[in-house]
């Protein structure tokens, strides 16, 4: 039996060579294809990052609007800058006042400013109690004075001073700026007419 058959392969040569080769292309672009997909979403990571500094910078370096300055308050005075006090003189106790009792009276000015008004008056010895006329708390405007006559009564002679020293006069005073305690020293006449009345209210002639 005679004819050319088939040619055999020759050494070193597989039938299945090619058909391989090809698969292993295929592999190869589809490994380059996910190479450049992850590159590509790591450029754009790296771009969104960037943007992100890029705002967060231009945020801190924005310029801030200047913080608010308190406004100064208007020219209203506080109300111990705007009263002044005086000591007027002696005068009997009103009728009706308890035993032990004498009366003074003062001069409450109101120079500028709205008006004030007076919410207590006290003094600092602990054996007198003191009432006012007018009564606390009343209102003086600006640019005038109101009389003001204090009864004080000696609870406790023993504990009365004989010899009052730089006596004062504790004033709480109110406006629409502020409230405020004020101490005011009436001067030395104050000092004598206040020893005296102490005086001639705890000893013999006292009624």
């Amino acid at each position: 039996m005679s004819g050319i058959g088939p040619p055999e392969p020759g050494e070193g040569t597989r039938a299945w060579d090619g058909p391989r080769q090809k698969g292993h292309a295929g592999r190869t672009r589809a490994a380059l294809a996910g190479r450049c997909a992850r590159h590509r979403r790591t450029a754009l990571s790296l771009a969104a990052a960037a943007v992100l500094l890029g705002g967060g910078a231009l945020y801190a370096t924005r310029p801030h609007p200047p913080a608010p300055t308190r406004r100064p308050h208007p020219q209203v005075p506080y109300p111990v800058h705007a009263v002044d006090v005086t000591y007027l003189g002696a005068r009997p106790a009103p009728a009706g006042a308890p035993p032990r009792s004498f009366s003074l009276t003062v001069l409450l000015s109101v120079a500028s400013g709205p008006p004030v008004t007076v919410t207590r008056v006290t003094q600092p010895y602990a054996a007198l109690s003191l009432v006012t006329e007018p009564p606390a708390p009343f209102r003086t405007p600006a640019d005038s004075a109101r009389k003001i006559t204090i009864t004080m009564h000696v609870t406790e002679c023993e504990k009365a001073p004989r010899n009052a020293e730089l006596p004062f006069l504790d004033v709480t005073l109110r406006n629409t700026r502020a409230i405020q305690t004020q101490s005011f020293i009436l001067g030395p006449r104050y000092a004598q007419d206040l020893s005296q009345a102490l005086e001639v209210a705890c000893s013999n002639r006292s009624r």
